[in-house]
């Protein structure tokens, strides 16, 4: 087992070299609990991943057992109200929960992409308010935002190096403040976003997730968060646009992903395997398997 999944590792460009004899125990600790769970939660009446890409195990098993010096690095995409920002946080509270019980520091690292909108301020003004500039201009595609930088953002962060990062004002004004927030690396950097995995970004993530909803599903999703938001009759024609958008500009990533996570899972189910894999970083990393 642990030869086939160095062979693995290898053919990631991932290095070995640190995985000898006195490791391997602990490598192939780690190795057969992620398994284990990934079958698990894989039989459930609704199963909690519907692809999982060769080698995704392994590789997770290289970096939960710390053979990994520097950050680890998640992307999280999807269409709009599949369910992912709601993974996203999920993920992160389960991850600062085990950061307070065992007193730890920079755990994790956020990085909101939506803040890498362009600054398009004048333009909004010049066409007289933000509904007028949104009738020329798609915020729905991947070069609304600058992506490059985000990109850049967070390979600084893999190299445990800090950084600012912008603030996009989501009020209208379509206004960026660069280097406004600070961010120090942690073990872990998570990123959601609509065009997460898209091509200009997408290698800068060690582990890339597309969470996928049923289409019935999705529609009811975002119709009950348009009328939270008081959008009424123009709520099927923005619809309609979003998906046309999507089909477009963000289903296609799925392609990029290395695992894709079903957007119809409970909360609770979710929880628990995020939790499952923190028990193993528990057992064979803080306990010293």
């Amino acid at each position: 087992m642990i030869a086939q999944a160095q062979n693995l590792l290898i053919s990631q460009n991932l290095p070995i070299e640190h995985i000898q004899s006195s490791d391997e125990a602990r490598f192939g600790f780690v190795l057969e609990k992620l398994y284990s769970i990934f079958e698990n939660y894989e039989k459930q009446e609704t199963p909690v991943f519907l692809y999982i890409k060769d080698g995704l195990v392994e590789k997770m098993a290289y970096f939960l057992a710390g053979f990994a010096t520097r950050p680890i690095s998640f992307g999280i995409a999807g269409d709009s109200a599949s369910g992912k920002s709601t993974i996203a946080f999920d993920m992160i509270e389960c991850i600062e929960k085990f950061q307070t019980k065992y007193q730890l520091d920079n755990i994790i690292t956020r990085i909101n992409t939506d803040d890498y909108y362009y600054d398009r301020s004048k333009e909004v003004i010049a066409a007289g308010g933000f509904d007028n500039f949104v009738k020329t201009y798609d915020l729905d595609s991947p070069d609304a935002l600058e992506l490059d930088l985000l990109c850049k953002h967070i390979e600084q962060l893999k190299k445990s190096q800090p950084v600012c990062l912008p603030k996009y004002d989501m009020s209208g004004t379509a206004k960026r403040y660069d280097n406004c927030i600070p961010a120090k690396p942690g073990k872990i950097i998570v990123s959601e976003g609509l065009f997460t995995l898209t091509d200009k970004v997408k290698n800068a993530f060690d582990f890339k997730v597309f969470v996928e909803v049923d289409e019935q599903i999705q529609k009811e999703r975002w119709f009950k968060r348009a009328e939270q938001r008081g959008i009424k009759d123009s709520a099927a024609q923005m619809y309609n646009d979003i998906m046309d958008k999507s089909k477009r500009n963000i289903r296609p990533t799925k392609a990029n992903a290395d695992i894709i996570i079903n957007g119809d899972i409970s909360r609770t189910l979710y929880k628990m395997f995020v939790v499952d894999i923190l028990d193993v970083v528990e057992d064979s990393f803080l306990n010293r398997v």
